[in-house]
């Protein structure tokens, strides 16, 4: 199987996935008792005005209509429906908040590669002496630290001891770089922390396996310096496990930054989907499901696409 042909199929099996997350998110959330009216409008939702935007909404169709015409429209019109609650439309509200999430994530994603992969040649390099203990120590302890403790810890150091960085709110580094960059600080360190600790596990132990390949003990023994070999023969090898780690959590974060947007107040999609959960927006909470699932499924697809870069070796079948 060529190259090309392998990214088809793997672009049309994102089709069959997200299809299941459809029917699956929107078969439980029916399951759940009252409905998103009751929820939206409380005390003042009346018999009629419940039995009117029932109607209005569709949600007095059987569920298999509404399911129809909810993925009917996303498929062909790429129209998620409307918010009972604000009457504004889906679409609006994830072309609103994805773009935050994005921006987080990677930043996050950026700062684990900064920390993570430098850490992890460094402690392999110096294995089982000084640095190799300290890199350990530090990347046990990020993975020990809560993002919400870790948050507020950034918070009152960098926002209010040393006002560096704000603490909340969100500049798209597009329309303003610098403001742009220091709203996403505090959260890129944030989330990016844990994952830098992954990270560098990772790089140290992919490295020492590489480290015992024969072509490593060739190049040694012709006399290589130690540099020369970690650089141009054994990083390049040793990133394959990692990229997998990286892009696995990348996915992650795209669906999980739902307390740190909470703690740094950033419009995102995390904070549109908690939003939603504690309103009972099943509208809002489909859609973003639904934009989380393609994100992950496409994160994941670029990451396998990356190992053809690191490794011509290995072959798509």
């Amino acid at each position: 199987m060529g190259y090309g042909t392998y990214v088809v199929k793997r672009v049309l099996l994102i089709i069959p996935i997200l299809f299941g997350v459809s029917v699956i998110s929107f078969g439980a959330l029916q399951l759940l008792p009252g409905g998103p009216v009751e929820a939206a409008f409380g005390t003042r939702a009346n018999p009629e005005l419940v039995e009117r935007l029932r109607e209005q909404y569709g949600l007095n169709q059987p569920v298999y209509v509404q399911y129809i015409d909810w993925i009917s429209g996303i498929v062909f019109d790429l129209d998620f429906g409307q918010s009972i609650r604000t009457e504004r439309e889906i679409s609006e509200l994830l072309a609103a908040s994805l773009p935050v999430t994005i921006w987080v994530a990677a930043s996050g994603a950026l700062v684990s590669v900064i920390i993570g992969i430098p850490a992890g040649i460094i402690s392999a390099v110096n294995h089982y002496k000084a640095p190799d203990y300290l890199a350990t120590f530090l990347a046990f302890l990020g993975l020990s630290i809560p993002n919400f403790f870790l948050g507020l810890v950034l918070i009152l150091l960098f926002s209010l001891y040393f006002p560096i960085f704000p603490s909340s709110g969100f500049v798209s580094p597009l329309s303003d770089p610098i403001a742009g960059v220091k709203s996403l600080v505090l959260p890129a360190v944030t989330v990016g922390t844990a994952i830098s600790a992954v990270v560098m596990r990772m790089m140290r132990s992919s490295l020492l396996e590489v480290f015992s390949e024969d072509y490593i003990r060739t190049a040694r023994a012709k006399g290589l310096s130690r540099d020369l070999i970690t650089n141009k023969h054994a990083v390049k090898n040793a990133l394959i496990p990692t990229v997998t780690v990286i892009g696995l959590n990348f996915g992650y974060l795209l669906g999980g930054v739902v307390i740190v947007e909470q703690i740094f107040a950033l419009p995102g999609l995390g904070r549109l989907t908690l939003t939603a959960i504690t309103t009972r927006e099943y509208r809002v909470l489909q859609a973003s499901l639904l934009v989380i699932a393609f994100m992950f499924a496409t994160v994941n697809l670029m990451t396998d696409l990356v190992y053809a870069y690191l490794d011509p070796r290995i072959k798509y079948d």
